[in-house]
């Protein structure tokens, strides 16, 4: 972070010279020097030049001066200037004093940090009584930042049988540890998610359920006949919803005002958003469960994915950005794939797009909000399929696609996105245009069954996905990290155990080379070696002396 150019040493010099100079006109007549205010005027080009060019400060006011450093501005300010960096650059800051370090740890921007990517945590126990302490927000940031990295580790896998035909939507409620599926067999299953068990079923719902969405108080399900049934919360119940209708029978009611089969559905905290092929999305108000905005399209609708007061659809080919509020269209991505464009998937933030299409292709798209209407710029695309991405699933850092070729890809975006405080996460790490051979491929793909994979879920360190062939298969990484940390123990263990077993080769190495050396020198010094050597030639000289 420190650099040095050529201007500031020619102003070291200068400031320097004129310290020795005018060191004795200022002792002898300190009378005469100036000592009006120095001019403030600033020259981007040429630093500090400006402030310290004329002679009316003494030198060690100058000195004074330059030693001063950024704990010394007010905290407001500092704290302003910390808005503007990211986790990255607030932990190096961390690095470099104790004062520093005790101002980016207790920032409140770490909050902004998880929310940004999270969102809100929804169990009210991770941050227990120091949830209003803006420490554990740091706490909580590394610590769910450092568990994104487990789909990169080891996975079990689980593949839960019930459904008697193809799946067709899979959703994954991680803050109640519940799993619902649903398809072809016109019945939602409900499951756990940490012991793969089913725990109810509902009666047949006589077609086929082609969208499932949940949260803490509402269950919606939509299918060929139009109409979305919906389950609402039992709060005596420790898996929340009661499908068969026994415990209570007023808590089972349905929707209808679609006039074609439901494709997608989604929820919010004030809304119900549904899709159908009758061409249009409808927007449901939930407490008086009356229909509030009707958004026509030119095709079928597929997919929808809601934030705020926007709803982003597709529609054949095309994308719409709608105004949930007032009905506007708000902009529109024509022919976004080559054929329908089947998935869409969305940041917490609302910021960023991802679609997935007929062609196999996915785009990352960043939506710009302004006062009058928003712009959508392309960042990104991938090809990691052979065929249609059916489903698209995000949870920061990674999008998961599922598609017909039986193939699940998980592509890191965390180098695409920079958060900063002024845009809340908002812009993208990218220059006046993208060189599209510098973005990475998917950093895994996981495969080894049947064609035809039509929806996936992610959320808890686990991803959910359904197909044609009538189970639904859950990839475990919860316990990536502790397997990943044994298996460096492990390897601990054996490099230790080789490096002794080294060093005892190299002993013995050593206590056998002393042998060697005695065995040489016997074989230097034979009885039956040369007749003419010294201790022979005596034996001769002796016996011819006695005679």
């Amino acid at each position: 972070m420190a650099f040095e150019c050529q201007e500031s040493t020619e102003i070291s010099k200068n400031l320097a010279n004129y310290s020795e100079s005018n060191h004795s006109s200022y002792n002898s007549a300190p009378e005469n020097l100036e000592t009006s205010k120095p001019s403030l005027d600033f020259n981007p080009k040429k630093g500090i030049s400006s402030f310290y060019g004329s002679k009316q400060l003494p030198p060690n006011d100058v000195f004074t001066n330059a030693r001063r450093s950024i704990t010394d501005l007010p905290p407001a300010l500092v704290s302003e200037i910390l808005n503007y960096l990211d986790p990255k650059e607030l932990g190096i800051i961390s690095c470099v004093s104790t004062i520093l370090h005790n101002i980016a740890s207790e920032h409140h921007v770490w909050k902004e940090f998880y929310c940004e990517r999270w969102g809100l945590p929804v169990a009210s126990g991770l941050l227990g009584a120091g949830a209003s302490d803006e420490k554990s927000w740091k706490k909580l940031f590394v610590e769910r930042d450092f568990r994104s990295k487990t789909f990169l580790g080891r996975c079990s896998i689980d593949v839960l049988y019930g459904h008697t035909e193809a799946v067709r939507t899979v959703f994954l409620l991680a803050s109640a540890k519940l799993i619902f599926t649903a398809g072809y067999d016109s019945v939602v299953r409900m499951w756990d998610m940490e012991e793969g068990l089913s725990i109810a079923s509902s009666r047949p719902l006589g077609c086929t359920i082609r969208a499932v969405a949940a949260d803490t108080k509402l269950l919606v399900a939509g299918g060929t006949d139009g109409f979305i049934h919906c389950w609402k919360a039992v709060e005596s119940l420790k898996h929340l919803f009661d499908l068969k209708g026994v415990e209570k029978q007023n808590k089972e009611f349905r929707l209808w005002e679609h006039e074609g089969p439901i494709t997608s559905l989604a929820l919010d905290l004030t809304r119900i958003y549904s899709g159908s092929w009758d061409m249009t999305v409808r927007v449901w108000d939930r407490s008086s469960l009356k229909c509030t905005q009707v958004l026509r399209h030119g095709d079928w609708v597929w997919s929808l994915v809601p934030h705020d007061t926007t709803v982003v659809s597709t529609s054949g080919s095309d994308v719409f950005l709608w105004q949930t509020n007032t009905g506007t269209l708000l902009n529109v991505i024509q022919n976004g794939h080559v054929g329908n464009t089947y998935a869409l998937a969305r940041s917490c933030t609302g910021d960023f797009l991802f679609t997935g299409g007929e062609d196999g292709a996915i785009h990352m798209f960043e939506i710009i909000s302004g006062s009058d209407e928003s712009s959508v710029v392309q960042v990104a695309t991938w090809i990691p399929h052979s065929g249609a991405v059916y489903s698209l699933a995000f949870e920061f850092p990674w999008l998961v696609s599922a598609s017909s070729d039986g193939k699940l890809a998980l592509i890191d975006v965390r180098k695409l996105l920079r958060a900063s405080k002024r845009t809340l996460g908002k812009r993208v790490s990218r220059d006046n245009d993208i060189d599209q051979r510098n973005i990475e491929p998917p950093q895994r793909m996981l495969h080894g069954f049947g064609c035809n994979l039509f929806s996936v879920g992610i959320g808890a360190d686990r991803i959910v996905c359904g197909g044609e062939e009538g189970v639904v298969r859950i990839w475990n990484f919860s316990e990536a990290l502790e397997i990943e940390q044994r298996a460096r123990a492990l390897r601990g263990i054996r490099l230790e155990n080789r490096m002794r077993r080294r060093r005892l080769q190299i002993e013995m190495n050593n206590k056998g080379g002393r042998t060697d050396q005695c065995s040489v020198a016997a074989k230097k010094k034979t009885v039956n070696g040369d007749r003419n050597s010294v201790w022979h030639s005596k034996r001769s000289i002796s016996s011819k002396v006695k005679t």
